[in-house]
């Protein structure tokens, strides 16, 4: 069976829309999930693939939002400015409200494990601050899931898994335990959104572009583009524009005729390095401060663990975000100064990742806000115009309902609302297929059939990477890759030459983007 073509970017020329969302990470997803549910006409277009930004590239975390509580410098920070202690307390409460909501209503996407927090003397946090941040999180949140915040006696700490290894335990002050979750892979996430918002009516589109955008009477004309087909266009029209470009906002921005929106972000860099852990660490992670005091992870993860992030300022190319050597350097060398026994070395990196941070640019915040905020752009000539900024992976679902409000308070919907599914979406069950991978069976030939006829896929990365997930694996699926595209080549339409150069590409990216084994910068 051969999949249907993608849809020609032709199709699109001329209709109108209620809304065009620009990026399609978590939270333009999200954007045009809640519009569509809303009953406004949407139309959603990404440059890339669903989900291949900045969403893809997170610390995985679906955390509680206890950083929102950490004031920066010292306790005076929240003193001197009030106002950064109500925005922090809205996001903290937003966080645990959307942990309540993915455990109870897509819990397939994600699992829990035990966070211990140990506080160490010298560290800018007392013990009492720190119980005092995680009773109030527990206030603000709904109560189930429970946070499960303790404090654990120094004998009980001493023994835990991790905490015990701890350089110079004899400076231990506390140790606090929680409950956290993490996402299984975000970029399924975003899958099951898009086409949960395309069930609901939205128009979606990958590797579609905004070439330019302009006024046009009492909305906007937008320029688009296929970036897989170069010189195929489209012309569409929309009352409003929500730009939730991520780190390429102020791009798409420039690329307005009318108006001229200032600097919205700034980008810093989050690296993660993988290891292999003892099996008594399994479930369980370490959330502390780095020698910078800024947050440091050490997080299970699919039989392995990573520790990260970095959070340096990021001014490369945003199209070409990956960890250098230097980056994954000073990574083993925080894990090794908190973790000292564990000796680890480069050799013991079975992978890195990177992403960059689309924080809000803000002066008198050197490496950006944390706030989400969604910015009318109306007082700089782009009426109709909003762009969302410092969205995180774990409040995207209320976003959207940001997104909503904002538009309804322009225009009224032009058809009914409608609920959403949040429900996971799960490939056919075909017990007789065999699976892709012999040591994991989660993921069947059959599965990787479903990907090419029904989810707007292109290549082999978009099917390892982003809609099964195999990509984030130990070994990436590379010994696996030719099988893959042969058993989508009938499908998707390739020849033994196309089957070639897709397994070749792919192999590409997995070297460029996840450093493995040493590679020169």
């Amino acid at each position: 069976m051969t999949a249907p073509a993608r849809p020609l970017i032709a199709d699109l020329a001329g209709q109108n829309f209620d809304a065009v969302v620009v990026g399609a990470g978590v939270n333009g997803v999200s954007a045009a999930l809640h519009l569509a549910a809303g009953g406004y006409s949407v139309l959603l277009v990404e440059k890339g693939d669903f989900g291949s930004g900045s969403s893809s590239r997170s610390s995985r975390l679906l955390h509680c939002g206890l950083r929102y509580l950490a004031p920066g410098g010292s306790m005076w920070d929240f003193a001197l400015h009030p106002g950064r202690l109500v925005t922090a307390l809205k996001m903290a409460r937003k966080a645990m409200d959307c942990r309540a909501q993915f455990a109870h209503e897509t819990p397939e996407r994600v699992r829990h494990f035990t966070f211990y927090f140990p506080v160490m003397e010298g560290q800018p946090y007392d013990p009492w601050q720190i119980g005092l941040g995680l009773k109030v999180l527990a206030a603000l949140g709904p109560g189930d899931p429970p946070l499960e915040q303790r404090r654990l006696s120094l004998q009980e700490a001493r023994s835990a898994p991790l905490v015990g290894g701890v350089r110079d335990p004899e400076r231990l002050r506390a140790v606090y335990s929680l409950r956290e979750y993490q996402f299984e892979w975000p970029e399924r996430i975003v899958a099951d959104e898009v086409f949960e918002a395309e069930r609901l009516g939205a128009v979606v589109r990958n590797y579609t572009a905004v070439a330019g955008w302009a006024r046009d009477g009492e909305g906007w004309r937008l320029d688009l583009t296929d970036t897989l087909d170069e010189g195929a266009t489209a012309t569409v029209t929309a009352a409003t524009v929500v730009n939730m470009g991520g780190i390429w906002m102020d791009r798409v921005n420039a690329r307005s005729a009318t108006g001229s929106a200032g600097r919205r972000i700034t980008g810093t860099k989050g690296a993660h390095i993988v290891v292999q852990l003892p099996p008594e660490c399994a479930d369980v992670g370490l959330i502390t401060l780095h020698r910078e005091n800024e947050p440091f992870y050490c997080v299970p993860w699919r039989g392995l663990h990573y520790f990260g992030p970095t959070e340096t300022m990021f001014d490369g190319d945003i199209d070409d975000v990956r960890s250098t050597e230097a980056d994954i350097h000073w990574l083993l060398d925080e894990a090794n100064h908190l973790l000292p026994g564990l000796g680890l070395g480069r050799d013991d990196v079975v992978y890195s990742w990177a992403g960059v941070r689309p924080l809000t640019y803000d002066p008198e915040q050197p490496r950006g806000a944390r706030a989400r905020l969604l910015h009318d752009l109306e007082g700089e000539g782009l009426p109709g115009v909003y762009a969302m900024t410092a969205g995180p992976i774990m409040t995207h679902r209320t976003a959207g309902e940001d997104v909503v409000a904002a538009v309804a308070g322009r225009l009224g919907p032009r058809g009914p609302a409608q609920p959403i599914d949040w429900s996971a979406q799960r490939f056919p069950e075909d017990t007789n297929a065999p699976p892709l991978m012999t040591d994991d069976p989660a993921i069947r030939l059959s599965d990787l059939v479903h990907v090419a006829e029904t989810e707007r896929v292109t290549s082999l990365v978009d099917i390892l990477a982003r809609r099964t997930g195999v990509g984030w694996s130990r070994g990436h699926g590379r010994q696996e890759a030719r099988k893959a595209a042969e058993a989508v080549a009938g499908t998707l339409g390739w020849d033994d030459v196309r089957v070639d150069a897709e397994v070749a590409a792919y192999e590409t990216y997995v070297d460029h983007f996840f450093a493995g084994p040493f590679q020169a910068d």
